[in-house]
């Protein structure tokens, strides 16, 4: 028999090497609070994930726009002063 260890006790089990998992927090932060706020989360949304997928902002115009014209839709313009250029 030997060591007076077993083969199971040498190895780790894998609830010992798994990381403590964080739980998500669902609470909207301050920043999704005003997005939520102007009407135009979907658009927002869909406009920030072009972005993040194609890494240019000139390949999401269309998102972009679509996003302004839902801003001026629900009257953030005139909320926030925003200035067309």
């Amino acid at each position: 028999m030997g060591s007076g260890t077993s083969r199971e006790d040498a190895e780790p089990k894998a609830e010992q090497q798994a990381p403590a998992v964080e739980p998500e927090d669902d609470e909207p932060d301050e920043w999704d609070k005003r997005i939520f706020s102007t009407g135009c989360a979907d658009e927002n949304a869909k406009m920030t994930d072009c972005y993040y997928e194609k890494k240019d902002w000139r390949v999401c115009k269309d998102e972009m726009e679509r996003f302004r014209r839902c801003w001026k839709a629900q009257g953030n313009d005139k909320r926030t002063d925003t200035k067309d250029v």
